[in-house]
């Protein structure tokens, strides 16, 4: 197995060549941890948040484990994203789809992230979460295992504010995304 060290794409001149909400293919050339992996593509290496869950940090249980199982899903794959909106991080939050499966999906029904609740509320991951908790899979086997978002507290590291792009930056008219506030989604 050969590794491609790549730079990232800046959002910058990304958001040229990538609608949000469309389809964009390209080749997994990275997987950083569980929810956050690297794409090839046409105009070069993007980081894409994955959409919908939150997996552990590498250094809480099951961390190291979410990501091996990410790896062994996509790394060195052709890939579907479906691109919905920067985050704060520099990354692109999106859905990721290999061979037919949502990557998201598959990490829930593993037991390998919390379904990330905030802005787009996806049922089918919903539902995911709770059977892997019925079924005491992954995180779940352990009891009252720690949300990464509790983890992260006293370790949260943001973006110098003044290296930050806006959202309506990146946005192309008429893709959905959510608002300054968090709270809701519109189009621009």
């Amino acid at each position: 197995m050969s590794f491609v060290r790549a730079r990232p794409v800046p959002l910058m001149g990304l958001a040229a060549g990538l609608l949000f909400g469309a389809m964009a293919s390209g080749r997994c050339v990275g997987v950083g941890d569980g929810d956050t992996v690297s794409v090839m593509l046409s105009r070069g290496v993007v980081k894409i948040r994955l959409e919908g869950i939150d997996c552990p940090e590498l250094g809480q249980d099951f961390g190291m484990r979410a990501k091996q199982f990410t790896s062994n899903l996509i790394f060195g794959k052709t890939v579907q994203v479906r691109p919905y909106y920067p985050d704060d991080y520099g990354r692109i939050v999106g859905r990721v789809i290999v061979g037919g499966r949502d990557v998201s999906l598959e990490l829930l029904k593993a037991g390998l992230a919390w379904h990330y609740k905030r802005g787009r509320n996806d049922p089918a991951l919903a539902e995911a979460e709770k059977e892997a908790r019925r079924d005491k899979r992954g995180l779940w086997s352990r009891p009252d295992p720690v949300p990464p978002w509790e983890y992260r507290k006293p370790h949260r590291k943001r973006m110098d504010p003044g290296s930050r792009l806006s959202r309506t930056d990146l946005l192309v008219e008429g893709t959905p995304c959510r608002s300054e506030n968090e709270e809701s989604w519109m189009a621009f």
